[in-house]
């Protein structure tokens, strides 16, 4: 769709820009991409340890708890008391303010229009806070630091200014709806309005951010700027703290968030996201335009329009979702929406920072970077395609609903990479058959990739609420293919190729930019040891799970992610179509649409290419035969002093009581019984008798029980899991 940009404006000169050869001072960004590597490394390390029990969420609680009333309070204190007014650029800040006002109160009015009356003020109070409280902190300022400096080092201070207008203006009054809606629930209304106010007003006091906040303020002028000596060290360490801490905080609280998105809150999670990443940008960019008219030189205005914007693309705070758990409000779409937002901030913040330090330059120039970019992504993607599809195919899962429809994503997206690497080559020769050819097959595997992720969401609403219909795969089948053939084929007929363009997107004109302007879809013997039957008939259970468990909630966040990528490339057709001189974010959004476009394999590869069932159980088994094996050859004594007091304790005071409660006699072959129990019955009841404070301290307790030979798997194949594998005691 950029060539119609292209058309209307021949070149990129520097004579629409004065000060565009000069834009790549203003930001460093060699820095930007280790900034964000380091962010992201110990968000991933963090979650890697929450993933794997190694540190379990009651214990993440107190490393969450450090952050939030130790380190963030210091920081913000030292930097309260530090911060120089006198290079403060007052209208950034009114702008920063304008722009959280306006996308709470619009996200609040819609939330209280279109939700139901049992729920819209604690929605209208967490949805509003989600839109406009930012990560400013954990990952917003180290790559402000990485971008600026060096160029505007009093860039930073402006992250300390802006976040208390969230902390002391915005969520009071998204607290006041949730405790609104916490009166409204009473019934008997026993709270007075004044009471609630008052509430309010004390929560938001009590909090040691707003409190520390307040405090720095009023130090700032009693101290001069300046720390005394005795409590600096004091204050630097705290402060120095938190930085690596709330990252690996932040990875912590992603584990198993996204078990809780469902089919409900797949729409009202598209529009948060949209507000957070998309508007939220937009206007802190057009309100910094609007009101610093005090800004003499033109690149500084510049510097601080685009700072504005990369701001504005800061993913929500995770603790928001600490909102939501203490009102037990909107959990599910807070902490799904919390790590989508993160990890869909990495790749706009990166192309947003190297757009706005390239000069603007010859419009064929970035017509080749565009072109470029898409290619190598097809590559990559590529290969993340034919690894996913065969697991699928291996595992057989493309047999059944929905992963059949999925599989057929999945092909599409293939052909729209090979499509896109061919169109590289075809278009640089004289080769007209050649270039339809190659555009017939891009244009038609693109569009299906945006048909099928709707077919997908369909399906599971069928197969969801109408258990007993059978679903005619034909159907969905023919649409997902023959609709995209059929508008391609209409626009081979009725479109005008364009000469001078190499882009697939525009290469017929702007029929072809109303035409992907429609495309966007909602989404009694007895077993003594372990098994040896081959045909166990507990084994075929297991087996049947894994074969028939329809990944519901992969399917959704995959058709939730397309959808917004689909969002994306509508809004450049409506960009385009409406806007005679698009400007730099529109060639923004159109390097975001081709990595959107023909990056969907590493989305489809995350979520489906390293199956647990086919790739990670089975490596997980083979470790376990590999560790355990030598194990079990060694005599209890040597045996951890942690895994003997656990085997110690559950033996003598505990496994009789489980034995009765959840062990069952289940048959196992045709004259074969065997008394087990699930994996997941063991982790509820070792919650329930108090043995463990949530699941994850009750996989680390079977595991040592695993270890310690009180219980093992009936073929000996897995270790323990929180699951619904099949497990016995031998002991």
């Amino acid at each position: 769709t950029s060539e119609l940009f292209v058309a209307r404006n021949s070149t990129f000169d520097s004579s629409e820009d004065p000060d565009s050869s000069a834009l790549s001072t203003t930001m460093s960004i060699d820095k930007l991409l280790p900034a964000l590597l380091e962010c992201f490394g110990i968000i991933l390390c963090g979650y890697i340890a929450g993933r794997a029990n190694i540190i379990t969420p009651t214990q993440a609680k107190g490393l969450g708890n450090f952050v939030s009333k130790f380190a963030l309070p210091a920081l913000l204190f030292k930097n309260m008391v530090l911060l120089d007014f006198a290079n403060v650029i007052w209208p950034f800040l009114w702008s920063i303010l304008i722009a959280k006002v306006s996308v709470f109160f619009l996200v609040c009015i819609l939330t209280l229009i279109v939700a139901s009356p049992d729920s819209r003020f604690s929605k209208a109070g967490l949805f509003s806070i989600f839109a406009t409280q930012s990560n400013d902190f954990a990952l917003g300022y180290p790559i402000v630091e990485a971008l600026y400096q060096s160029t505007y080092p009093e860039y930073l201070q402006y992250i300390y200014l802006v976040a208390p207008v969230s902390l002391m203006i915005l969520n009071p009054i998204g607290f006041a709806f949730c405790e609104v809606q916490k009166w409204k629930n009473q019934g008997n209304h026993q709270q007075s309005k004044l009471l609630i106010v008052g509430l309010v007003i004390l929560q938001v006091l009590k909090n040691p951010i707003v409190f520390m906040v307040v405090i720095g303020i009023i130090a700032h002028f009693l101290l001069h700027q300046r720390i005394p000596v005795f409590m600096a060290e004091f204050v630097n360490g705290l402060a120095n703290s938190f930085g690596g801490t709330a990252l690996f905080y932040l990875g912590l609280t992603m584990v198993g968030q996204l078990r809780r998105l469902t089919r409900s809150t797949v729409v009202t999670l598209i529009l948060l996201t949209t507000a957070k990443l998309l508007l939220m940008p937009l206007i802190c960019k057009d309100m910094v335009d609007l009101l610093d008219n005090s800004n003499t030189s033109a690149l500084n205005h510049s510097s601080l329009s685009n700072y504005a914007f990369l701001y504005g693309v800061f993913p929500t705070a995770p603790s928001v979702a600490i909102y939501a758990v203490y009102y037990n409000a909107e959990l599910e779409v807070v902490t799904s929406g919390m790590v989508i937002s993160t990890f869909l901030s990495a790749p706009i913040m990166y192309v947003s920072a190297w757009l706005l330090t390239i000069r603007w330059m010859d419009a064929d120039l970035l017509m080749n970077s565009l072109q470029n970019v898409s290619f190598n992504i097809s590559i990559v993607s590529l290969v993340a395609l034919v690894w996913t599809i065969g697991v699928m195919f291996l595992s057989k899962k493309f047999k059944r609903l929905p992963h059949m429809f999925a599989v057929n994503l999945f092909l599409a997206q293939s052909l729209t990479c090979i499509g896109m690497i061919l169109w590289k080559f075809v278009i640089r020769e004289d080769n007209f058959i050649g270039q339809v050819l190659t555009f017939t097959l891009l244009c038609t595997s693109l569009y299906s990739t945006y048909v099928w992720p709707g077919l997908i969401a369909l399906s599971l609403v069928v197969l969801r609420r109408f258990e007993d219909v059978k679903v005619s795969p034909g159907l969905f089948v023919i649409a997902g293919w023959g609709f995209p053939a059929l508008v391609t084929a209409m626009l081979l007929i009725t479109g005008e190729k364009m000469s001078d363009t190499i882009d697939s997107s525009f290469f017929y004109g702007k029929n072809q930019v109303m035409f992907l302007s429609c495309f966007v879809l909602p989404p009694s013997g007895q077993c003594e040891n372990s098994c040896e039957s081959s045909d166990c008939l507990l084994v075929q259970v297991e087996e049947l799970q894994q074969v028939t468990d329809r990944q519901v909630a992969r399917h959704v966040l995959l058709c939730l992610l397309l959808t917004v990528s689909s969002l994306a490339n509508l809004s450049s057709c409506l960009w385009l179509i409406f806007n005679p001189v698009p400007g730099r974010l529109y060639l923004e959004l159109q390097f975001f649409c081709a990595v959107a476009n023909y990056g969907q394999g590493l989305v489809s590869f995350a979520l489906f290419g390293l199956d647990k069932h086919f790739i990670i159980l089975p490596f997980k088994r083979r470790l376990y035969r590999l560790w355990f094996g030598k194990q079990q050859e060694q005599p209890q004594v040597d045996q951890p002093e942690e895994v003997r007091m656990t085997c110690t304790q559950f033996t003598k005071y505990h496994k009789d009581q489980c034995t009765h409660d959840i062990v069952k006699k289940r048959r196992c072959g045709k004259r074969t019984m065997v008394n087990c129990f699930l994996g997941c019955e063991l982790v509820e009841w070792l919650q329930q008798v108090g043995l463990a404070q949530d699941r994850g301290e009750a996989v680390l307790y079977g595991m040592r029980l695993q270890q310690g030979g009180i219980l093992q798997h009936i073929k000996q194949e897995y270790d323990f899991q929180d699951s619904h594998f099949y497990y016995r005691f031998i002991k």
